[in-house]
């Protein structure tokens, strides 16, 4: 099956990144987990058969979206790679989030690359293993997680690492991003924490610290060998058209020229919660997006397509002018909207205000 450009055109009919939480198991106790992960399955999770039905419907999209397996962690669902088989074998694009435990070895890496998984989601978030492995719960995650971005370029697999910025870690980010230009991977993704499941517990950064950490991104977006986007912090985006710079540019140093040039794997503006982005959980529910919990059907009595396209909830996170205070208003509401999980998090209302953005239009 061919794979067309997402464009904005898709907003209202296809999501870009269908996430699928095949399983709530996981041997981590991470500070911000958003699904609360235990160690044991939930058994009321979709069985074989439900995932399977899945798969067919998200294939009913007009564009079939990108397919991310994750959890939880994924390796610890018994059919996964079943699941991922049949999902490639029926022309999806899947890529896979493991967690960083002793199930993600070079095997398990092998099997999914067979499987036909092309990128892997990895979550490193510090420098070192004191932060690191304080953050995950478990001495040794600093060490694992450094031999599977090892194993997965001994397999030629892209990886895209997942950075949770926090308190504990915000004034990290040259650190890490030294530490990131040898590792051979794709895309840093710097995700901002959202105040949900077990991150209630953590404390965010400021709007202001925000901002100082948009520069330090900025900065490595310009010199690193790899690309940069933010996660659940869309006013990131703002700060690069601040600085004359295009948000949607490939490093300077990769194939196809100098920053600014070559946009081949990156979203368009704009991409948001409910806005080329859903999630179900391992139970069915559907929302907008993992981090925002709003419950809009559940599979296999609703379908995604139908709830994607016409659900209130997700056609009212595609209308930003509908935005309520200064995001509403902005003149980077269509590229930037605000992060609709935070705005819900911290005031109730998913069309309130970014909580975290200094900007006044």
């Amino acid at each position: 099956m061919a794979m067309t450009p997402y464009t904005e055109d898709d907003f209202g009919k296809n999501p870009l990144m269908f996430y699928y939480e095949v399983t709530m198991a996981c041997d981590l106790i991470c500070k911000h987990c958003r699904a609360s992960a235990q160690s044991d399955p939930d058994p009321d999770e979709l069985t074989h058969e439900q995932s399977i039905a899945l798969i067919d419907q998200i294939l009913t999209f007009p564009r079939p979206p990108i397919l991310v397996t994750t959890g939880g962690d994924p390796l610890k669902r018994p059919d996964l790679f079943e699941l991922i088989r049949y999902a490639t074998g029926h022309g999806l694009q899947v890529a896979l989030t493991p967690s960083a435990t002793p199930l993600a070895t070079l095997d398990a890496f092998q099997e999914a690359k067979e499987a036909g998984v092309r990128r892997l989601g990895i979550s490193l978030d510090g420098p070192e293993a004191k932060t690191h492995d304080a953050f995950r719960g478990w001495e040794g995650s600093f060490d694992r997680t450094l031999e599977m971005l090892a194993n997965a370029r001994k397999l030629g697999m892209g990886v895209q690492v997942n950075t949770t910025i926090t308190r504990r870690n915000f004034q990290m980010i040259d650190a890490m991003a030294e530490l990131l230009a040898d590792q051979g991977i794709a895309m840093w993704s710097v995700f901002f924490l959202i105040p949900v499941g077990r991150g209630i517990e953590e404390q965010r950064i400021s709007a202001q610290e925000c901002e100082d950490v948009f520069a330090q991104l900025w900065q490595h977006s310009k010199r690193q060998p790899f690309s940069i986007k933010t996660t659940e912090a869309p006013h990131y985006r703002r700060y690069v058209m601040q600085q004359g710079g295009d948000p949607l540019a490939e490093p300077a140093n990769k194939a196809g020229g100098g920053h600014g040039r070559g946009r081949g794997h990156r979203a368009p503006l704009g991409v948001g919660d409910g806005k080329g982005v859903m999630f179900v959980s391992h139970r069915g529910e559907i929302y907008p997006a993992g981090f925002l919990p709003l419950v809009c059907g559940r599979f296999p009595e609703d379908s995604v397509v139908d709830v994607y396209q016409n659900h209130p909830t997700f056609t009212s996170l595609r209308r930003p002018e509908a935005f309520l205070g200064k995001c509403g208003v902005c003149e980077y509401s269509h590229t930037c909207g605000g992060s609709r999980a935070r705005a819900y998090a911290v005031t109730g209302d998913p069309l309130a205000s970014e909580p975290d953005c200094v900007y006044e239009p």
